[in-house]
Formats: C-alpha cells, structure tokens, sequence
C-alpha cells in the first residue's frame, strides 16, 4: 500500500493525546518503546405526534437525581424512530434493535447527525479499540448518566467514570437521548464539554414472565441473554425483574476472544400514591484480547492483517530475543545482519517467529521492530453500579427528585513486553496496569411549577478515590511452563519482579444548579438557568523508579477547578404547528483529569515534581462556550432538521514534551484557544406505508486558535496554530432504508467518513471509507407458550472494507506516523432467536 494513501510520512514524532484517552503503552526509559413536540424520524418508525421535554428543556430526569418522567414530558415512540425536540435527539428501542443484541449500547448511536463511532471488533466489547466522537468532542469530554447514575468519562481505562457497556446490559437499555448542544445544567457531570448522553433501562413489566435471546456469528460469535420479570407482586405494586448475558467473540485474526458476562437487576416500589422508589443494580465482568496497535509504517510494510502471537508463545519468545540481541539500537550483532535467515547466538538456530524459520515479512524494515505485535494485550475489569432513586410528589406543584448511587471497578490491562526481560531469563514479562476506583454519590433536586414557570433547583456531590500501580511479572523460559494470560492470573512464575509506579487520589466533586422553563407563550418557551461547579483532587505518586522514568520523584500535589457562574439559555419556538426554532447557549469546564505520568493529558501525568507545581499555579481547566441554532420541520410523509454551531474553547490541554534535545520532559501544554463551527442536516421520507429512508450530512471544522508550540520529538517545536483536530472527519454522511411488511423488516445503512487527520500538524491522514451494515427480521407471532418469536440476521461492514477505526489510543503525533490505530472489523454475519414467556 503506498504511503501517498495515508499522507506523506516524514518520520516519526512525539505522541500527544490531543484525545485524552488513557495511554496503554508507556515506554520505560532506555527501552527501544512500548507504542508510547416535533419529531426526527429515523427508518421505519410511524409518525406518533407527543409533546416531547428531553434533556436540554425540562430534561427527563427532571433535576439532577430525577429518575421517572413528568406526565408532560413522556415520549410515546414505536417503530425505528428517531424522536426529537430542540437540540436533543432520542433514539427509541426499536431502532436499538436493529443492532446485533449484545452489541455496545454506544453504537446504536452511529446514525445520529454529528456522531462519530466505530470499534475493532464487531461488538463493541473490547472498549480499548472503541472510539465516540459527537460534534467533535471525544468520549471523555461528554456528559453520561445511566437512570441518573452520572458515568462520566467513557473512554478506555479511565479513573472517573465507567462505559455504559460494562454499566447496563444492552438489551435492558429501553431508550437513549443525545443532547447536540451544550447539555442542561441539572445533569450531573463532571466531563461534559460538548453535550450530553443519557441512557434509561426498562422498568419491570406489570405481567409475569420473561425473555429468552440466542445469537450465532462469525468467529464463534455467542450471545446469550435471560431476563424474567416478576410482575406485580403485591398490592402496593412492588415489581421486579433481573437479567444475564453473555457474550463471546474470538479475533478475526487470531483465536483470541473478548468475553463479557453480566447482570442487570431493578426493583420499583410504589410510595402510596405520591412517590416511587426505583432501585437498580448492574454487575459486568469483561475480558478482552486487544487487536495489535498499528502504525502507517506497520500498514506499508508488514499489512493489514497483522496479529497478535498469542497462542504462539514461541514466536513471541523468538521476537523479543531479536530485540535484544538484533534491534537494540546500536550496532546488531554479526550474527544480526542475515535478513529472515537471521541466527540466533543463543540457539544456533534461524530466528522462529511466526512462519518457519523466518521473521514476519516486513519487521525488520519497521520503526516499530519487536513492538510490531506483542503476545499478547488486552485488559479484564470487573464494575458493581447500583442505586437508589426516589420520586416524590410533595404537594401538587412541588416535586422531590433524588438518586443515590455508588460504583465500584478493578481493572488489569496488560501486554506481553518484549523490552523487559523476566528474572526466570525469559526475555519478555508481562506488564500489568492496576487501576482501580470506587466512586459514591447523591443527586438532589426540588421541582418546583408555579405559574407559566417550572423551576428546578438541585445538588450534586460525589467522591471517587482512584488508584493506579504497573508492574512486571515474570513469564516462563520457553518449554518450562505455561505462558501468563493477559486476564490473570499474573503471578503464577512469583510476585511482580519490577514496579514502575504508584498513584493514589481522592477526587470530590460539588455541583449546584438552578434553571427556570418559563413558559413565555403557547408557543414559546424560554430556558434560563446556571449551575456552579467545584472539583479537588488531592493524592498523586506514592512510588516512582528512577530506572524507568530517570526520577523517583513523580507528581503528588492537590489541583482544584471551581466555575461558579457556568450559565445556559435556550429558546425554543414554534411558530406554526409543524415548525420547531430553537437557540441553545451555554457555558461549560472540564476540572482536571486523573491519570499516572505517561497516561493521558493530566496536570499527574507528567514527569516530574518540578513540572508538576509550575502546572498547579499555571493551569487552567478546560472551558467552552456554545452557540447553536437550529430548525425543524415535521410532517407525516416528511421530517427536515438542521442546525449550525460554533464552539468557543479556552484551555484545550495537550500533553507534549517541553526542554531541550537532550533533556526532554513531559509536560501538558495550555493551547489556550480553539474554534470549532459546524452544521448538520437530517431529512426522513416516508413515501408509502412501511418504506422509510433516512439521509444526514454533517460538517464541522476545528481549528486552533492561537500560537502555540509543542516538540515534535526529533528537537524542533512547531506551532500548531490553524492546523485543524486530528480523529474527527470535516464531513460525514448517513443514509439509511427501511421496509415493513407485516411481520418482515429489512434495513441496510451506510457510513462515509471523510480522510481524518492523525498529525496534529496534519502531515498524515487516514483516507476516507465507506462502512455498509444491512439485516433482516421476521416475527413469527406466538406458539404456545412462546410469544413473539422473533429471528434475526445481521451483515456487519457488508462490502468488507478495510478502514481504520479507532485513532489516537496511545495518543496522536505531533508530526509524521505513530503506533496509535487500529483496523476495524472485516465482514461478519450473525443470526439471531428470541422469544418471550
């Protein structure tokens, strides 16, 4: 493949998190590397005309805490629809299920205007290759809630927060809404920058009984889910229902698998007549092999279908011999110096890797040599969600809203490092990252309607103390045991040997709020309000290895970010029945992330004390200001909406190398200025009676903003003013086709991604691609004690393209290629049975 398809590649540069996402890989020092009212309809859905109030206006979730709707705020949706109002979009449970069940709840969020997301692996499971833009802000920079659980930062491996995956099974998910503005105040978030997402599960059904899913796919594909709903069980109307799943996928490359398993369970009490407890509890178990990290020059010279070695310990043994013995950086060896035939002195036998006798084509000719593809990589984390949400009716105007909740998550996320030999003389171990945290919370609110006003006012609070050590463990000598897994366990062959590091915070967060929805005419409505937010985080480096990062004197110290006047203001208008105008206005921060040195872009994550106290009396946290105008127009054969942005952002943090040549230090650089403006615009035809067809085409454009420059990692600093955000596209369209006929539906859809940009000086890219999925479904009705029996069929990428997914996870370059992609999923099939009793 030719270097021109991807960008001229001038060489290799420092890496930047210009994402934030949690590097995976850092590099030990002296080591070669370690990879551094209205409605918008979607297919297939009937017109159901409902005054609709969704997050943003009024939200579902009423004040922060609020987990069951007003009367005049309830979104009556069937079919495959996407419902909106005002700068929200609400994706119903019927459009989810076109989904293959099992598959990350996320995804079912590709075709709305101005979403970005893509993953390795065809499921979603292994959350390290999972990738969410919306607008332009990444998947840490969102605000989240699950039931008005706020989970925060979704990205891989993060210490605030928890993926929805591993939060909520997906076939519990009953609806999902994506706020396209700024998000309202009363969500609580400590992460959102650009919007909002909210998930709700399914209540309890009234009725006994249950739901039985069985699905098959390529690569030994398996999902398997249970639910049984209890009905009501008594006369104050207690209700319950609880759920399994599991599901099983192996690599289209390799024989290993990305596992989940989990459990839902959710109970409603009835208060008397004036109020409800809801409480619900989530327990997610995830096993993933990771796909290898590539590189521009890993695609040119070694292809696409580069795997990982495991279950092949023995090439993986003989790679990281040849990186000590032939690619250390400095003269080879003599016996170095014979190409694929090369001889290994320990041996006296040719270099074995993945082929007879012979180094994989191509890896002597990379930057990456043995780093290529390690043994094995991938991460287990293990989360306990539960909470408790009371909905009381005080008196006729006055509502108390509140949610209690706690989340708990252990994570391993490991690879097999060829760059650190084992005390059992094995020349590779096993490096291990062990975050953990345990995050607990209350959200409070009191709604209040007095008049043409709906006034809520409401609290936030949460403490999340989070933690974070890496370690080496030791792997066998080739032919005396048993290869380590990367799920554990990891101290089979002794203790860990080596200890990189060791973090420990305590983050706690205050958020205050208060918004009036002033009701101006029948037709006009006004939204006003503010909310105040407050964040310290004290803790840092308890342990540093000065062998590893040439200091044992790493980051500990307190950071505090505090706004008190973040204020939002939306003005919604329906000048006739059919057209909807709305302005949506409002401010918002980011407080500081937590991270270890060498992880993503935190005031913690650089090398050194010294660097870290000039950061707590300079650094500020990240801020935005949001502007959006949009319109939409709804009839029954026809719904039109667009809408235009612009976002003003002050402080966007990158982190990059400061110093000189030869003394170069980590560091986070304040940009201090960025511009992003964009439009969207969505049109739904439904021409005859159970045809719909769905196209969007989305711009945006992001540009930074003032003169600021960061080292490329070859000695010169470039300044990256104008230059436009690499991972995110200019432009994307989205069509979609659906037809019901009777119990029949089939749907296919279609993705177009424009070239993104993966420098940060925009010297390298990643082409454009189209992705293509379709499927189809038949309801065969009831058979006996089986109802709705229902069978499925899935075509996942249909035209097998080749596209890079997810970008930038071990950061982006300042200038030239990295090792920080991977390739998305090949063509995959799977079939689907359910039925419910």
């Amino acid at each position: 493949m030719a270097a021109t398809s991807f960008g001229p590649v001038p060489g290799a540069a420092l890496a930047d998190s210009a994402t934030g996402t949690a590097h995976r890989h850092h590099a030990p020092a002296g080591k070669k590397h370690a990879a551094s009212g209205a409605a918008e309809q979607a297919p297939g859905q009937t017109q159901t005309p409902a005054p609709v109030r969704t997050q943003g206006r009024a939200r579902r979730r009423g004040g922060a805490g609020s987990m069951r709707a007003r009367s005049d705020e309830n979104v009556a949706v069937t079919g495959h629809r996407f419902v909106s109002h005002n700068a929200d979009t609400v994706v119903a449970r019927a459009f989810m299920e076109q989904q293959v069940p099992g598959t990350n709840i996320l995804r079912s969020l590709q075709m709305v205007p101005g979403v970005n997301y893509s993953s390795t692996d065809a499921l979603g499971i292994d959350t390290w290759g999972a990738n969410l833009y919306v607008r332009g802000f990444f998947m840490d920079q969102l605000g989240v809630t699950l039931d008005g659980i706020p989970l925060n930062d979704q990205s891989y491996s993060n210490l605030n927060g928890v993926n929805v995956a591993d939060a909520a099974i997906p076939d519990d998910i009953a609806r999902e809404s994506v706020s396209q503005g700024a998000g309202a105040v009363q969500l609580p978030s400590n992460t959102n920058l650009g919007g909002t997402l909210q998930f709700w599960t399914r209540d309890p059904t009234d009725k006994m009984g249950g739901k039985i899913t069985q699905g098959f796919g390529s690569y030994k594909m398996e999902h398997s889910y249970f639910r049984f709903d209890s009905g009501i069980l008594n006369p104050s109307g207690t209700k319950f229902f609880v759920a399994y799943d599991r599901n099983y996928e192996e690599k289209y490359s390799s024989p290993s698998p990305d596992f989940q398993q989990g459990v839902d369970a959710k109970l409603i009490q009835p208060l008397g007549q004036r109020g409800t407890m809801t409480a619900f509890f989530n327990w997610s178990n995830a096993q993933a092999w990771n796909y290898p990290d590539l590189s521009l020059d890993i695609l040119q010279n070694v292809g696409w279908r580069t795997r990982a070695f495991y279950p092949n310990y023995a090439g993986a043994y003989a790679a990281a011999q040849w990186n000590w013995i032939c690619d250390t950086g400095s003269s080879p060896a003599a016996s170095c110096t014979g190409g694929a035939g090369t001889i290994n002195p320990t041996t006296g036998q040719p270099f074995a890797l993945r082929g007879p006798n012979q180094v994989p084509n191509g890896w002597q000719n990379t930057a990456e040599g043995a780093g290529v593809a390690y043994y094995d990589g991938g991460q287990q984390s293990i989360d306990y969600v539960g909470g408790l949400n009371f909905d009381i009716t005080l008196n006729e105007r006055l509502r108390w809203l509140s949610t209690l909740y706690g989340h708990s998550d252990t994570q391993y996320t490991t690879y097999g490092d060829p760059f650190m030999g084992s005390t059992t003389g094995a020349p590779l171990s096993e490096q291990v990252w062990q975050p953990r945290q345990e995050r607990y919370g209350f959200t409070t609110a009191l709604d209040y309607t007095l008049a043409r006003h709906h006034i809520n006012a409401g609290f936030w609070y949460e403490n999340n103390n989070q933690a974070e050590a890496q370690y080496w463990y030791n792997e066998p000598v080739l032919g005396q045991g048993l290869p380590l897994e990367t799920i554990g366990p990891y101290d089979t062959y002794g203790p860990a040997f080596a200890q990189a590091y060791g973090f420990q915070w305590s983050t706690n967060t205050f958020q205050a709020h208060v918004m009036d929805t002033w009701r101006l005419m029948p037709t006009l409505t006004l939204e006003y309000g503010f909310k105040s937010l407050l964040q310290t985080t004290s803790g840092g480096a308890y342990y540093g290895n000065a062998d590893v990062y040439g200091t044992a004197d790493l980051p500990n110290g307190s950071m505090t970010s505090a706004n008190g006047f973040l204020p939002h203001v939306n003005l919604d208008w329906h000048p006739r029945p059919q057209h909807d105008l709305y302005v949506d206005i409002a401010e918002n921060m980011r407080p500081f992330t937590v991270a270890p040195t060498g992880g993503a872009t935190s005031p913690w994550a650089v090398t050194g004390q010294s660097i870290f106290k000039g950061l707590q009396h300079s650094l500020s946290p990240e801020r935005d200001w949001t502007f959006l105008l949009g319109y939409r127009y709804t009839s029954p054969y026809l719904i039109v909406a667009t809408d235009g942005y612009y976002t003003y952002i002050s402080h966007r943090l990158l982190s990059a190398s400061v110093g000189s040549l030869n003394n170069p230090l980590t560091s986070v650089v304040d940009t201090r200025v960025a511009t992003m403006y964009g439009a969207d615009i969505s049109a739904t035809l439904t021409p005859v009676r159970g045809l719909t067809i769905y196209n969007s085409f989305s711009y945006n454009h992001f540009t930074w903003g003032a003169h600021t420059e960061i080292q490329d990692g070859n000695g010169n600093y470039d300044d990256i003013y104008g230059n436009v955000m690499d991972g995110y596209p200019k432009f994307m369209y989205k069509a979609m086709a659906s037809y019901t006929f009777h119990g029949f539906t089939a749907h296919i859809d279609a993705n177009y991604l424009s070239k993104r940009y993966f420098s940060i000086l925009n010297d390298t890219w990643i082409p454009s691609y189209w992705l293509v999925n379709g499927g189809v479904r038949y309801q065969f009705g009831n058979f006996r004690f089986f109802k709705n029996v229902t069978a499925d069929f899935n075509i996942y990428n249909l035209n097998n393209t080749k596209y890079i997914a997810m970008m930038g996870e071990n950061g982006f370059p300042v200038t030239g290629d990295y090792q920080s992609f991977e390739r998305g999923s090949v063509r995959e099939l799977f079939g689907t049975i359910s039925t419910e009793f």
